[in-house]
């Protein structure tokens, strides 16, 4: 079977999505422009290796999205087809339809599927090595929005397949995914100041710097896409802190500007972890554990680094002002 020739049969059978059209004639060069735009405002902001890199790692990852995008919609229309009559035998639909709140509920909880796909790639370690890369950068801008691992949308898929069975629409579900993704864009600048009470429901960039800082007391707070109400429900909320400078980057860097370094060197680290580890449940957990887990405590998660933290700030003795 040519596989070519297998992917263009099955694209030709997808609905079109209008979004696409809309995103290639507006939304896309509306970006291009808000990065020269923010470049201009704020060189300091920017390594150009770095940025160009990330031009290199997000065209490609763009390529990789396009490409697995049409077995995704694929199996969301199988899994929605196949479903349907045990929908309508036990819940009186086959079809949850194309009303405005059916909308606003998709995107809803497209946005939560989002938070933990985002939550779990931050707390297990070969998930981790996919994401890595959109964090590797050691500066923060909107090129960084662009900047996303190549293996990431190989499992991304898998926390929206419940939806096309409980009878969300395919195309609706692959439009909400599509429209999240545009809104966190915006969310990766400098720029832009507290929103006030906007941030209180509704990601922005100055929350957002927290996610992207690897200070330690940011590791692992404010995962979420669209809404930032997912953090505060499930305990993953961290407000920026008066007096912590943001760093940006990760706390192992390859000290390269590679893009193929930064979205395999993770996967390397996995392995020689992996072959000199000790039994096979040490062995798993250098896999399926959280980044940072060790065996022998040469290295630390980011529970256990906030732990330390913690415990040395309650045993800081408090001076008087002068």
């Amino acid at each position: 079977m040519n596989l070519i020739e297998a992917w263009w049969a099955m694209k030709a059978q997808l609905p079109v999505l209008p979004i696409e059209g809309i995103g290639a004639k507006y939304i896309y060069p509306l970006f291009v422009g808000l990065i020269v735009l923010e470049y201009i405002r704020a060189r300091e902001l920017y390594d150009l290796k770095e940025s160009w890199a990330g031009f290199v790692m997000g065209s490609i990852a763009t390529v990789i999205r396009v490409v697995v995008n049409v077995f995704e919609i694929s199996l969301y229309i199988l899994l929605f087809t196949w479903s349907a009559p045990l929908r309508e035998s036990l819940l009186g639909y086959t079809s949850l339809g194309w009303a405005w709140y059916v909308w606003v509920i998709c995107l809803v909880l497209d946005d939560h599927n989002f938070y933990w796909h985002h939550r779990l790639c931050h707390n297990v370690r070969i998930l981790w090595a996919a994401h890595l890369p959109h964090h590797s950068g050691r500066m923060f801008n909107l090129t960084v929005s662009i900047r996303n691992g190549w293996f990431i949308s190989f499992f991304k898929p898998i926390y929206w397949l419940w939806m096309p069975l409980v009878g969300f629409e395919p195309i609706m579900i692959a439009t909400c995914l599509i429209v999240n993704a545009f809104y966190q864009f915006f969310l990766h600048s400098q720029l832009i100041p507290s929103l006030g009470w906007y941030e209180k429901v509704f990601n922005t960039p100055y929350v957002h710097v927290v996610h992207h800082s690897s200070n330690t007391e940011y590791l692992d707070r404010n995962h979420g896409g669209i809404l930032v109400i997912w953090d505060r429900i499930y305990g993953t909320w961290q407000d920026p802190l008066p007096g912590v400078e943001p760093r940006y980057g990760i706390s192992h860097d390859p000290d390269t500007y590679s893009p193929v370094t930064h979205n395999l060197f993770e996967y390397r680290e996995i392995w020689r972890d992996v072959r000199r580890a000790p039994g096979l449940r040490n062995k798993l957990m250098y896999i399926f554990g959280p980044p940072g887990w060790s065996h022998d405590g040469s290295s630390l998660t980011s529970r256990e680094l906030q732990q330390s933290l913690q415990e040395q700030s309650a045993t800081e003795p408090v001076t008087a002002p002068a």
